[in-house]
């Protein structure tokens, strides 16, 4: 097991180089220069000139990647552009916001869909199996934005239960810190419940048909511990693999739940950076997604022979 992980993390390095070629060269290569965008509508050719010297945007194009790349090993990941403050600073202050929704998000999710899912397999082809994927295939299919928008007409300014907007530290108030967590998490957590669901149905709907579930059955054991002891746990692989790979959907869903509860946290950090161009900015927040999003996954593949002992690295 241990040279599998071993192998598994040397593995992440090429992964990560790759996708730092691609953020520097896609943002390089795109329209727009951002020395002009600071510069203003009324600077002159030497104010724009004299701004990029400054950026190092002068620079061919292979130097300036080499002068990055040698800064990112350094842990340097550079200076924004518009507020003149380290790229690696403006990020951590916006972990918080981003980190609690997302866990909340991903809680809210498997305690709603799993169940669901097992619920619906259990009683495949039955109105509650139905029901259950009708509602399924509508929450994955209505934008997040747009569940949003419609749970703060509802909760917040018709009925005035929970805040609008806005986002307050677990360490200053943890009522507050909930409060304004719920919406967001709903908004968010239905879209990706919707696909874990279907997951979760289809797996149990496998290893419900299996010999050993059967048996179980046959020596008289109670449903409950049937479903779950028995068909849940030899159905977890896949369910735990739809968990790591949805963390890409959910990074997306929280760029726009961010914007629209006007959360500040990295979703909210990666669009300001955007709209202007910041290129330090985005790339260090591209890069940062990209390095959770490659060791979830390895912490998956190595997950799997505790879900299931049959699995041989």
């Amino acid at each position: 097991m241990w040279s599998y992980a071993i192998r598994r993390i040397l593995a992440t390095i090429p992964v990560l180089c790759v996708v730092a070629i691609i953020v520097f060269l896609l943002l390089r290569l795109s329209p727009g220069d951002p020395a002009a965008i600071i510069a203003g509508d009324n600077a002159t050719v030497d104010d724009i000139a004299m701004i990029r010297a400054q950026l190092g945007l002068d620079r061919p194009l292979l130097q300036q990647f080499v002068f990055w790349l040698g800064q990112l090993l350094s842990g340097d990941f550079g200076n924004s552009i518009y507020l003149a403050r380290p790229v690696i600073g403006l990020i951590m202050e916006r972990v918080e916001p981003t980190l609690a929704l997302s866990v909340t998000t991903m809680a809210f999710a498997m305690l709603l869909a799993i169940p669901m899912g097992v619920l619906a397999a259990w009683r495949a082809g039955s109105w509650v199996d139905q029901t259950i994927m009708a509602l399924s295939v509508l929450a994955f299919s209505v934008p997040v934005f747009l569940i949003g928008y419609g749970l703060v007409i509802g909760f917040s300014l018709t009925l005035d239960l929970l805040p609008v907007q806005g986002f307050v530290s677990l360490s200053d108030d943890p009522l507050q810190f909930l409060r304004h967590l719920v919406l967001p998490t709903i908004a968010l957590g239905l879209v990706y419940s919707a696909l874990l669901a279907r997951i979760t149905r289809a797996t149990m709907l496998e290893t419900l048909n299996e010999d050993f579930i059967r048996t179980a059955r046959a020596k008289g054991l109670a449903e409950p511990r049937v479903l779950l002891l028995h068909a849940l746990k030899n159905a977890s692989v896949p369910i735990v693999t739809t968990i790591g790979t949805g963390l890409a959907l959910l990074i997306g869903g929280v760029v726009v739940t961010e914007s629209v509860f006007a959360i500040p946290g990295i979703g909210r950090l990666t669009i300001e950076a955007v709209l202007q161009r910041d290129y330090p900015v985005i790339q260090g927040v591209i890069l940062v997604i990209a390095a959770v999003y490659v060791f979830v996954n390895l912490a998956i593949d190595l997950a799997y022979p505790l879900l299931d002992p049959r699995i041989r690295f």
